[in-house]
């Protein structure tokens, strides 16, 4: 968590991305700036784990509800958060995105439950998109999944990936049928790590399958939660040819667009 204390400040921005996984909160001032952040797994209600940071940051960061000028929420949940407007996660992404990166005109966004690709004009306007929100392959839990099949944390996939020397391909793109195939490599003594760069190259493989429907337009950003693993940002990379750029808290970029969002006066902001 990031959180800076800021005096004399008119008003601050909140937003509040309720994914189906994890909940992420900014809080931006009057200056688009970074106030606080913070992100906690979602559990049985994303609603009341929202409604917890968003205090938590309010009196760390040395404010109170009078401070708020405006909030909006985004993500799965977000009709169930008491925010000012709702705005759709592909926008609030394009948002948050654009005004980290100016230079982004396409979006890779892995997330905990789905998997999108954005593409954007150079105003930071959503232009066409691809979403796989039917299917876990290619998504965050799909990685979650291999990674209690094989018995090591989620976090440690990327690292280990990336030191296999013979990847092990991975031919189901479906997630129980692709843990079955897992566990029969295992029971083959196949190297964990040659497993998990073959999974990560199947998460890879799905979501340039996705971008190849809208084309991909330089510069890329690679966001969500998944872009923090190495695995699959070398895989992706290599995949699709194409350098890519990540924030450096990539989980937050949607709620960070949610933040701009509610700094707009205009309803249609």
């Amino acid at each position: 968590m990031g959180k800076g204390k800021r005096e004399g400040m008119a008003k601050i921005y909140i937003g509040v991305d309720i994914g189906s996984l994890t909940v992420k909160v900014v809080l931006i001032d009057q200056e688009t700036e970074m106030i606080a952040y913070d992100t906690a797994r979602a559990g049985y209600s994303g609603r009341e784990v929202a409604v917890q940071m968003v205090a938590k940051l309010l009196a760390e960061s040395g404010l109170s509800r009078e401070d708020v000028g405006g909030t909006v929420a985004t993500g799965y949940g977000r009709i169930t958060f008491p925010a000012d407007r709702e705005v759709s996660e592909i926008t609030c992404q394009a948002r948050g995105i654009h005004h980290l990166f100016p230079t982004a005109r396409t979006v890779i966004d892995i997330g905990g439950q789905d998997s999108k690709v954005i593409q954007m004009l150079p105003n930071g306007k959503v232009v066409d998109f691809a979403m796989n929100d039917k299917c876990a392959a290619g998504t965050g839990r799909f990685l979650e999944v291999m990674a209690s099949a094989l018995e090591i944390s989620l976090n440690d996939i990327g690292n280990l990936a990336e030191t296999s020397r013979n990847p092990t391909a991975i031919s189901s793109f479906c997630t129980v049928f692709a843990e079955s195939e897992v566990i029969t490599h295992v029971s083959a003594g196949k190297p964990k790590e040659d497993i998990l760069a073959g999974v990560c190259a199947s998460v890879a493989s799905r979501v340039a399958s996705l971008a190849q429907r809208i084309g991909l337009v330089p510069d890329i950003v690679f966001t969500g939660g998944v872009a923090r693993n190495q695995g699959v940002l070398a895989a992706l990379r290599r995949q699709l040819s194409h350098p890519l750029l990540v924030y450096s808290e990539p989980s937050i970029t949607a709620a960070w667009g949610a933040a701009l969002m509610a700094s707009r006066q205009s309803p249609s902001a």
